[in-house]
């Protein structure tokens, strides 16, 4: 069966990447898997060759204990992620799950989710601590790298749990977008949750196409979406409508921008990412 895989680390976010798993899982009726991975990066200084001042002795000395430092280093962080996964693990099976896994690996997140995503029917993480609070324009592009490498749908969450009870879904009429939308009215995740789809931009009779196909769409897996046109700047009247209407969960495509004006202009994903006030779920 596939499962969700939830990237725990240990930082501010961890129980809330916990609690949504839980929550997710019991929406799925699918097992959660706890992932924490060490990544390998070097941190010890390099070594210059000092033998010939400080003599041979006092240089093996300093490799040795260096040596052994690091490997403390090593061992604690593996105890670290053992203690916190066997922590959120306790707290999914108090909340009543009964499927819980956790593991722990070596090497980069994002190569883990690409070795691990055969396993998986959605992904959950959390935002970077630089991501958060009054400078978030310092986004944290592992995040980014992962919504852009794996092919599964990644729900993106800050340090708060809250039960999503209304979702939105920002719709661009492309055919990322249309095929968002398909999985999401195919997905017992957002199911018996008040729906709201916003366009931002000008009211074309192409654009009301569109708008009555998501319509169509969602009316026929027992949604009742409430459609709105606005005009302005995307970033801006997303996180506007967000607000005012008590809106706890964004859902949006992934990145359907040409590359090329990703590159030069950056895209309304990766905005939002950095932006939204609640969690960001992004499908592919």
């Amino acid at each position: 069966m596939k499962k969700i895989i939830a990237c725990i680390d240990g930082a501010g976010h961890t129980l809330a990447v916990c609690d949504y798993a839980i929550w997710a899982s019991q929406h799925l009726n699918i097992p959660v898997d706890f992932l924490h991975v060490l990544d390998r990066h070097p941190e010890k200084a390099s070594i210059v060759d000092l033998s010939g001042s400080i003599g041979f002795d006092a240089h093996d000395m300093l490799l040795s204990q260096l040596s052994e430092l690091d490997e403390q280093r090593s061992k604690l962080a593996q105890l670290h992620g053992k203690n916190i996964l066997e922590g959120v693990r306790k707290r999914a099976v108090a909340a009543g799950l009964t499927a819980v896994e956790t593991r722990q690996r070596h090497g980069a997140l994002t190569q883990s989710l690409l070795d691990l995503q055969g396993e998986a029917r959605m992904i959950i993480l959390g935002q970077h601590e630089q991501a958060r609070g009054a400078h978030r324009s310092y986004f944290d592009h592992n995040v980014e790298k992962i919504v852009r490498s794996v092919d599964l749908p990644v729900l993106v969450v800050s340090e708060s749990f809250r039960a999503p009870e209304c979702f939105l879904v920002a719709f661009d009429g492309s055919d990322t977008a249309r095929k968002m939308v398909q999985r999401l009215a195919g997905s017992a995740l957002l199911a018996d949750l008040q729906c709201h789809v916003l366009y931002v931009g000008e009211e074309t009779e192409r654009v009301r196409e569109h708008l009555d196909w998501v319509q169509s769409a969602l009316t026929a897996m027992q949604f009742e979406p409430m459609v709105s046109v606005l005009g302005g700047e995307p970033e801006a009247v997303i996180v506007d409508y967000i607000l005012s209407k008590n809106i706890d969960l964004l859902a949006m495509g992934a990145y359907g921008h040409s590359r090329i004006r990703e590159l030069i202009v950056g895209s309304l994903t990766t905005t939002l990412l950095r932006t939204s006030p609640v969690p960001v779920l992004i499908m592919r």
